[in-house]
């Protein structure tokens, strides 16, 4: 690797998403990623979704309340997100002084794309006196317009801590939005959002699979559309399903939700048959292709060069601290 591409590199970040730098094939990248994170003090924090290379090596896997958590406890100089851009934002809004990397920028998020700062600035003013609850899957700058946010596994806690004659805006997935509606019989005025992978799930497809596997359990995430909800024998935040295969006593399951999970779903029960749910498409996989972008080879190339880097406003760091703030502290005060 000489060091005029690494500049070139470093310089074609913005373009590219990630240092784009040949990786020598024969190197260790699981050897190499465990020396850098002791040799930097790194902590490597992972979503579900992410490959099963990635999950492997992390130091931490889990669904954004939990990474949410750990972001905020760790004592590492360096956070390393291999998850999404909305993730690594929210590692940095609660660790100003840290270094937040993210293996490629360009890993967003349909469901954050989803909600335009400005239109919902806006959707906000009106409907005056409402209370903003957004789901974590946002931007920092909805995050800053928001009052509590929430993330799948708190968020009907969450809507019920508040007073029953309060109005509330909930963004901005509207189908969780709904799902919570039925749950907890608020009436909350929802934003017009969604995410690509949980809405490709084919009603008619998970059917005809359920035929041919009768025994199985469908379990859901909320984020997919109320069809599919509907049919559900369980429905759960990623470490929600994890945790019911775990614990449940069927056999087999068929898992609405990204494919990513069922690699810790195979680890921890080897015994049981998990069954991806068909989307409604002629490609065979349910995969988040911003998920998807980060790959061993960047995460470790990220992690040597310590780049791309997370870095925010401060202005609007400390705006979007707050509704964080408040959502791990009612997380906390319910135990989760």
């Amino acid at each position: 690797m000489g060091d005029i591409h690494i500049g070139e590199a470093k310089e074609n970040i913005a373009k590219a998403g990630f240092l784009d730098v040949d990786v020598d094939p024969t190197l260790d990248l699981f050897g190499e990623i465990e020396r850098l994170k002791k040799e930097k003090n790194a902590i490597v924090l992972a979503h579900y979704y992410q490959e099963p290379d990635i999950q492997d090596v992390a130091d931490y896997i889990g669904d954004s309340l939990g990474l949410a958590q750990k972001a905020e406890k760790t004592d590492a100089e360096i956070i390393v997100f291999a998850g999404v851009h909305f993730m690594a934002e929210t590692a940095k809004i609660l660790n100003p002084h840290k270094k937040v990397l993210l293996p490629d920028l360009k890993a967003g998020c349909s469901l954050a794309d989803s909600a335009p700062p400005e239109l919902f600035r806006q959707f906000k003013a009106k409907h005056p006196n409402h209370l903003v609850i957004s789901y974590i899957n946002c931007t920092a700058d909805i995050k800053a317009l928001s009052d509590i946010i929430c993330t799948s596994s708190n968020a009907e806690k969450i809507v019920e801590s508040i007073p029953v004659d309060q109005p509330i805006i909930f963004a901005p997935d509207k189908n969780l939005g709904g799902y919570l509606i039925k749950k907890t019989g608020r009436d909350m005025v929802l934003w017009n959002g969604a995410c690509m992978v949980h809405e490709i799930f084919s009603l008619e497809k998970i059917t005809r699979l359920k035929i041919r596997h009768p025994n199985a359990k469908i379990i859901a995430h909320p984020e997919c559309e109320e069809p599919i909800l509907r049919i559900a024998d369980f429905i759960g935040s990623t470490t929600g399903l994890l945790k019911y295969s775990q614990e449940d006593a069927a056999m087999e399951y068929i898992v609405a939700t990204e494919t990513g999970i069922l690699h810790q779903m195979q680890k921890s029960s080897p015994h049981k048959m998990f069954i991806p749910a068909p989307p409604d498409n002629s490609c065979a996989c349910n995969d988040c292709p911003h998920m998807k972008l980060n790959t061993l080879e960047k995460l470790y190339l990220c992690m040597e060069y310590e780049l791309p880097e997370i870095t925010m406003d401060e202005q609007l760091r400390v705006a979007a601290r707050k509704p964080i703030e408040r959502m791990l502290e009612i997380s906390a005060k319910y135990g989760l």
